[in-house]
């Protein structure tokens, strides 16, 4: 074929050609029963599938996850990569309430739409085990799970503060409240009781905390996941309120009791109910309190910086080390869901305290000697393990803080009024919320006040169509299903829950039911989950560590401790991609729509491979980087220059072809050491420098011809990043069927070392010269051998050589005047 009646590389012709071909010969249908062969699963964290279709961002990590699922099935592995839907969610159910419609149908165009998305981009997902979490068949199984937490004691339903928003007419958790509004329309939220169901997560934080030194996560995720268990040692310490009463406050600080001068309680505690008849300043309170409820849990904590407050007056605490009677305040920094509710408050050794009694012109006694307490505290961090003693504190004055910490807590428990106690940042997930788009909760409540799971042969129990999706008067829109909440069976009468589940409940047991997902019998086969548990590699956003990531990790937990999952842990290795900015260098969004980019516009101009080997060659996959036009135009052309090299046949030499065995030694070592590096950059997720290194071996091969087993390696490589380039040229090297399964290629480590190299010759800093001598040859050699180079001699001139520097394999520079 001559150059000219050669075709161009054409992606809007060669794509559509590939995707078919994979779709008509399932070319990714896992056999799941397959255990001939290793395994590897690996795994998106699935998406929402929302109206406007995926962005830039989205590709990212899926053709991250897709490059090692091709590697390894090229590697012999048998590999489950599956995709599917986190399908409630709150888009459709403003969809439903705004136009009357229910949200499935416009759930599964959307799905359509995505799904379509994915294919253009070439992932080699399993279609057929795409599920979607508002599909019954598949919540059938997480309301089940649900019902196992119910009969075990974790699922509970309890009297509980929660973030009520009354125009959504729902509860919020605390990441979707945003200053006091709803981060969905900006509507106020308020704090209030309500029966909530919850799931009790306190009672799996010690597990979690030892399952995260057995996986392979980033360091800072598994911190964060630390941090937000929040497992801490300390006293919990009886406090008697002057003429009645009494509370209790958790300290990990107790060597600093006698520095009390005042305490804290949670404005919309019980304590502080109790008390309101004898408070003297009721109004003032009451409207603290009022201000207070508006705010939720991360304003009133992590984002608080004012020193609000206000004192309770007539209300006086005892301290019992001492019997120093203390005021007593409200602050909304105080929660009456965390802990106790009241804390004590020591202002000369905590920071907070100490701007807090600077605010409201309160006494200090500093208990702990060594530092200056006059302009800021001298907290725990300065002073533990520093040899520091307590001063003002009758008879521990002149004990170190660590025998302090142990001879109070022994007086305070002799007394009968303490308590060693460990405690837990954690609190319980909050498991329900009053919309529709949600899977049902499988309970009954009773005419007696009891509440009753279904049987299972009535699950999955489906959320019924509705004229009105809109909830009435602070109620769940269920409720305007009057017929179907009402439940009469089996000597049974209720109504059924009208609240449905969090949308975090579905993607906590997603990743066990794609190995499965048409099992009509459990929610998993054990013996698949035994061979294919945990998920090998699972990639996702950094946003989810301490959401999904730790719910998933508590119901699969759950289910090990039943002897439902093999596995203690679900992902074993856990790795985020960063994000892809706009070209302004700002997070893509609605606030610079012109700098959103949509992949399907990079497709339609530049084809899917462009888009992937661009967004793997921006930088490492970790970091967040910008967009660049000229960057993906790069990409097109370097593609181009592979299509057409590799699809000339003059450029390919074949074996018994003439010149065959001398091009395999010519291009033996850039091309071994090709193969090694991207073996080892896909391995560890280093795609870009894995590019660099592609652009190399072509720079090198480009210059004359190539030998075929070297062309076939090189594709085979570079199909996993462009697996429709891949398979064309492929087909055009005269192979029938897919690439996908051929073997990767191999390296010889021999070939690795080099004998001679090729070195540049300085004279006072300017190349002069380059010569090629042994790798290992020492100083003498290399300089004999520059000597013979006339433009070397002409440059030194007879001036005396005052320095030689000699670097191995890399520079000589000899120094002359």
């Amino acid at each position: 074929m001559s150059e000219n009646e050669r075709k161009p590389y054409n992606p809007a012709e060669i794509e559509p050609k590939w995707q078919k071909f994979w779709e008509e010969n399932e070319t990714f249908k896992t056999d799941v029963w397959d255990f001939s062969k290793p395994k590897y699963y690996v795994l998106d964290m699935f998406p929402y599938p929302s109206g406007v279709g995926l962005h830039a961002g989205h590709p990212e990590g899926y053709t991250a996850t897709d490059i090692i699922s091709r590697m390894k099935r090229m590697q012999g592995y048998n590999v489950l990569h599956p995709m599917g839907y986190d399908s409630f969610g709150l888009p459709a159910e403003q969809y439903a309430v705004s136009t009357g419609n229910n949200p499935n149908g416009f759930t599964e165009k959307n799905i359509g739409t995505f799904s379509n998305q994915l294919k253009e981009l070439g992932f080699d997902y399993d279609w057929s085990k795409m599920i979607a979490t508002s599909d019954k068949d598949y919540y059938k199984w997480t309301q089940w799970i649900f019902e196992r937490l119910y009969e075990k004691g974790y699922a509970k339903y309890v009297d509980m503060p929660v973030n009520w928003c009354e125009e959504l007419g729902t509860v919020l958790s605390n990441d979707e409240v945003i200053d006091g509004k709803s981060e969905r329309g900006g509507f106020p939220v308020v704090r209030k009781n309500m029966k909530q169901w919850a799931i009790d997560q306190v009672a799996f934080a010690e597990e979690l905390l030892e399952g995260l030194n057995e996986i392979d996560w980033p360091e800072s995720t598994k911190e964060m996941q630390r941090n937000w268990i929040g497992k801490s040692d300390g006293v919990e310490v009886d406090f008697k309120i002057v003429d009645g009463g009494e509370f209790s406050i958790y300290t990990t600080c107790i060597e600093t009791i006698y520095g009390i001068t005042f305490m804290v309680l949670a404005p919309d505690g019980e304590t502080v109910k109790s008390l309101m008849p004898r408070i003297k300043n009721k109004e003032d309170v009451e409207k603290y309190i009022a201000e207070t409820l508006k705010k939720n849990d991360m304003d009133r904590t992590e984002l608080n910086k004012t020193k609000s407050g206000c004192v309770l007056e007539g209300i006086y605490a005892i301290n019992p080390v001492n019997g120093k009677e203390v005021p007593v305040y409200i602050g909304d920094f105080v929660l009456a869901s965390y802990g106790t509710g009241a804390v004590m408050a020591v202002p000369s050794h905590d920071q907070r305290d100490f701007e807090y009694s600077e605010a409201h012109n309160i006494p200090r006694i500093q208990v702990i000697d060594g530092g200056d307490v006059s302009k800021q505290a001298f907290e725990k961090q300065d002073y533990l393990g520093k040899g520091c003693k307590l001063v003002n504190s009758e008879e521990f004055n002149g004990l170190t803080v660590e025998e302090a910490k142990e001879a109070i807590t022994e007086k305070l428990v002799k007394m009968g009024v303490a308590r060693k106690k460990i405690n837990y940042h954690f609190r319980e997930w909050i498991f329900a919320r009053q919309r529709y788009w949600g899977e049902p909760i499988p309970v009954v409540h009773t005419e007696e006040g009891e509440v009753k799971l279904l049987p299972e042969s009535e699950l999955p129990l489906v959320l019924p169509e509705l004229e009105d999706y809109k909830g009435k008067n602070g109620k769940a829109p269920l409720e305007n299903a009057t017929e179907w909440k009402e439940y009469d069976k089996n000597g049974i009468k209720g109504k059924r829950e009208t609240s449905t589940m969090p949308g975090s409940a579905g993607s906590s047991w997603y990743y066990m039911r794609y190995i499965d997902p048409k099992n009509d019998d459990e929610f998993a086969n054990q013996e698949l989950l035994k061979h294919w548990l945990p998920v090998d590699l699972y990639i996702g956003g950094p946003e989810h560590a301490v959401g999904h990531l730790m719910y998933a990790r508590i119901w699969n937990r759950f289910l090990y401790n039943e002897g439902l999952s093999p596995v203690k842990e679900p992902f074993k290795k856990l790795v985020h991609q960063g994000m892809i900015l706009g070209s302004n260098g700002i997070k893509m969004g609605k606030r610079f729509p012109e700098f959103v980019v949509n992949p399907s516009d990079i497709v339609r101009d530049y084809g899917a491979d462009t888009l992937r080997i661009y967004e793997m060659f921006m930088g490492p996959l970790e970091a967040s980087k910008p967009w660049s036009k000229q960057g993906v135009e790069g990409s097109r052309k370097f593609l181009g220059r592979v299509f057409f090299y590799f699809s000339n046949p003059e450029n390919i030499v074949r074996q018994g072809e003439e010149g065959y065995n001398e091009l395999l030694e010519e291009h033996k070592l850039i091309y071994n050491q090709t193969v090694k590096k991207v073996t080892d950059d896909f391995e560890t997720l280093g795609f870009n420098t894995a590019v660099s290194q592609m652009m190399i071996f072509m720079n090198a091969v480009t210059k004359g011809k190539c030998p075929l087993e070297y062309a076939e390696g090189f594709v085979k490589m570079i199909s996993c990043i462009c697996p429709h380039l891949g398979e064309e040229l492929w087909e055009i090297f005269g192979h029938t069927g897919t690439i996908a399964y051929e073997s990767w290629p191999t390296y010889d480590e021999a070939a690795l070392v080099v004998d001679t190299v090729k070195i540049g010759v300085q004279v006072n800093g300017k190349v002069r010269g380059t010569i090629e001598i042994a790798a290992e040859a020492e100083e003498e050699e290399a300089i004999n051998k520059a000597y013979e180079i006339a433009s070397v001699n002409k440059a030194i001139d007879g001036k005396p050589v005052r320095k030689v520097i000699y670097v191995k394999g890399k520079i000589l520079n000899i120094v002359a005047k």
